[in-house]
């Protein structure tokens, strides 16, 4: 975008804090990257389609073996990724990496938070007469019968084998141990 390469960010809504929603469409919006919101769950239908060339995402821990754990739906990202062709990069600081865990499905503990966050939602109820000027007041409204139970899984584990690669401050490299360790040769085995 910055050096003139037309781009197109599809954001997903990032249920249920709706981060991409609320956080990323204001961040790409005022850097004036063209975006648009689309449900957590349209991702494969856009790669079917051939709308994606590329997949992005951030990471909260990431082994040294080339396992991801991001937030929850990643994962299905992923799959979606492998099954389209579509290649699939995880950006990160180096300080995300675990070097002493060697799988990520079998060892990062998933938090499981709030089922309160799935059941409700929170967002802008417009004045009368106001709509479309971002004027009113933040309200939580409960989306599903009262007496549903939810779960709120806040991660998911992308195994290495799913990731393209992984971008990192160093450079970008293979999602597998070897070619990380390559990058950080200082770090313990």
């Amino acid at each position: 975008h910055d050096d003139g390469i037309p781009i197109h960010v599809y954001v997903d809504e990032t249920r249920p804090r709706n981060q991409g929603a609320s956080l990323t469409c204001w961040e790409l919006g005022k850097h004036g990257v063209a975006h648009t919101l689309v449900c957590d769950n349209t991702g494969g239908h856009l790669m079917q389609h051939g709308l994606v060339d590329l997949v992005i995402t951030g990471a909260d821990r990431v082994l040294a073996t080339g396992d991801v754990c991001n937030k929850i739906g990643t994962y299905l990202k992923a799959l979606a990724a492998k099954d389209n062709g579509v290649p699939m990069y995880v950006a990160l600081p180096s300080s995300t990496f675990d070097w002493v865990k060697k799988d990520g499905v079998a060892e990062i503990p998933i938090e499981l938070r709030d089922a309160r966050e799935v059941k409700y939602i929170q967002g802008l109820l417009e004045k009368k007469g106001c709509e479309g000027t971002g004027e009113g007041e933040v309200v939580e409204v409960l989306l599903c019968p009262v007496s549903s139970q939810a779960a709120n899984y806040a991660f998911d584990v992308t195994p290495a084998r799913l990731v393209t690669g992984l971008v990192t401050e160093r450079g970008v490299c293979k999602a597998e141990e070897s070619a990380v360790r390559a990058l950080f040769p200082e770090k313990p085995r």
